[in-house]
């Protein structure tokens, strides 16, 4: 070996040991992090449980910092993780050993299942057939099956060779989980009830208490952070699928995050890719992302690199994305016409008004007429839907381009005589404004293109209903850890299988499977396979 290849193995081993050190370095600070707001919260639950149950506020604080504790703990199993893989590719560096919660023995009364791996016939050693059992190891994984729990004890029969004495015995069970005892189908209940179901883990936990089986707020956030990091591989590829397509719907939405003093407004972003109202063949994806503010950057970065047609509202922040000069060139803006109908039709809503105990003189004859006109661009699009690109833009412009100028010809001619402070003259600056009006007639020129930004909408559906369960996010690295939950999950439903059970098959199988053939773990593929298996 040369001095120069010898000094750059050199190089590499160092920087390898550095990288070590410093993923060490991380998951201790995590670590220490983590038993402080144990810490933390212990000693506030005692002081509670002292001087009584004395105000809400006292309530609050103690679920703020079982959520802080959650996130901390998440966030530190990971980063043990990434601790040991990075000290595998060094030497230099000290193992790090993360003290964990101690785990109480399993419930007596849980039901055991017995599971038996195969003796062996012969020695390993020599081969001799003359072997007997000198003993058994049992590992416990705790499992469940829906509303019933069960311990399953793995039993590896221990054998000696009468003639060479050497022991034989099957290999460990495996878990997906390094060092784990939870099951693939209790880890997939685990997350999907915190990020699909909205169940914050105290919640979780205090139910499973109930059921008989307690596990502590610090063990369940062990088992999502392990779980997290053990899907990011496929969330990747999922991501990687979604900024593969040349149209994609975006959209956000708020999500209150745990601060100093309080809680501040975050965002959670999403970007769906549906091509089936065109009759695209492409599975159907959504990605989230989380930032701390509504900065226009985040979504610049978001789609840094990527070109296409975006549909989404007329928010300023996406108008870095449609800049002439952008490289590699300017995204297609696609407007909404369901946001523009919905400042209409808040207007002309009668049975509102009455709601209300406005009179129905109230109503806006303008922005009335102007929600029928929009509704009948909406019935052109309901004929079409599913059908090609060609065949749908051949319609659009026979049948709809004539009523969108109609459209925009009498919304000008009516807003000439509106006084700027009219409220209808608000709706129609924003579906006239030269910023916009493009954005809302491009469908004209793209069969691609939808009327609504709908598919978007959809999706944070699950995230704005959860806002009320979960209340906040702990911590910004907790909202990303959440988008990315909420990108596998959110796949899984739009391809029409259960996010559950999908979870659960794919960490039972994502250890083992070569990252060759990783994408036959995507939902569309996987529901593809099943149904294969049922046909067969």
């Amino acid at each position: 070996m040369s001095d120069a290849a010898s000094e750059l193995e050199k190089l590499r081993a160092e920087l390898a040991a550095l990288r070590s050190e410093l993923a060490r370095s991380n998951a201790v600070m995590s670590a220490s992090e983590a038993l402080i707001a144990g810490l933390k919260l212990e000693i506030a639950m005692l002081k509670r449980e002292k001087y009584g149950r004395s105000a809400e506020r006292t309530a609050r604080l103690i679920d703020q910092l079982e959520l802080q504790l959650e996130e901390l703990e998440t966030a530190a199993v990971e980063d043990a993780i990434r601790a040991e893989q990075a000290e595998e590719k060094a030497t230099k560096v000290a193992s790090f050993e993360r003290r964990k919660p101690v785990k109480k023995p399993f419930p007596e009364h849980l039901p055991r299942e017995r599971v038996v791996v195969d003796a062996p016939t012969a020695c390993a050693c020599c081969g001799s057939d003359r072997i007997v059992k000198m003993g058994e190891d049992v590992t416990d994984t705790l499992e469940v099956v829906p509303r019933q729990w069960k311990v399953i004890q793995t039993v590896r029969e221990k054998f000696t060779c009468r003639d060479c004495e050497k022991i034989s015995q099957p290999p460990a069970p495996f878990h997906p989980i390094p060092r784990g005892w939870a099951g693939p189908s209790l880890l997939a209940m685990i997350v999907f009830e915190k990020f699909g179901q909205h169940q914050p883990l105290n919640r979780q936990a205090d139910r499973y208490a109930r059921e008989g089986v307690e596990l502590s707020l610090s063990t369940l956030a062990d088992q999502v952070g392990a779980v997290t990091e053990l899907l990011t591989p496929l969330h990747a590829l999922i991501e990687a699928h979604v900024m593969a397509a040349g149209r994609l719907h975006g959209d956000d939405t708020t999500v209150p995050l745990l601060a100093r003093g309080g809680t501040k407004t975050a965002r959670l972003w999403t970007y769906v890719r549906d091509d089936r109202p065109f009759g695209g063949t492409a599975p159907p994806a959504v990605t989230f992302r989380f930032s701390r503010d509504r900065g226009g950057e985040h979504p610049t970065g978001h789609l840094m690199g990527w070109q296409g047609i975006l549909q989404a509202d007329a928010y300023a922040g996406y108008n870095q994305l449609y800049d002439q000069k952008r490289s590699p060139g300017p995204v297609t803006s696609a407007l909404c016409w369901s946001h523009a109908r919905r400042k209409f039709f808040e207007l002309a809503d009668v049975e509102n008004n009455i709601r209300k105990g406005k009179s129905p003189k109230e109503i806006s004859p303008i922005a009335f007429e102007a929600v029928k006109r929009i509704d009948a661009l909406f019935e052109i699009e309901r004929d079409i839907n599913g059908k090609s690109p060609d065949e749908r833009l051949e319609v659009r412009q026979r049948l709809s381009a004539p009523l969108v100028a109609d459209l925009e010809r009498w919304l000008r001619g009516e807003r000439a005589l509106l006084s700027k402070h009219a409220k209808v003259a608000k709706a129609i600056d924003y579906l006239l404004s030269p910023n916009h009006w493009s954005g809302f007639t491009s469908f004209l020129k793209d069969g691609r293109i939808c009327l609504t930004n709908n598919a978007a909408e959809r999706s944070l559906r699950g995230v704005a209903l959860g806002r009320k369960s979960w209340l906040f996010a702990g911590s910004e690295r907790g909202g990303q850890r959440a988008a990315a939950m909420y990108s596998l999950i959110g796949t899984a439903k739009l391809n029409g299988i259960d996010p559950q059970a999908w979870l659960a098959d794919v960490i039972a199988r994502i250890s083992d499977i070569p990252v060759s053939r990783l994408h036959e773990l995507l939902p569309w593929e996987w529901n593809a396979a099943t149904h294969q298996v049922k046909a067969a």
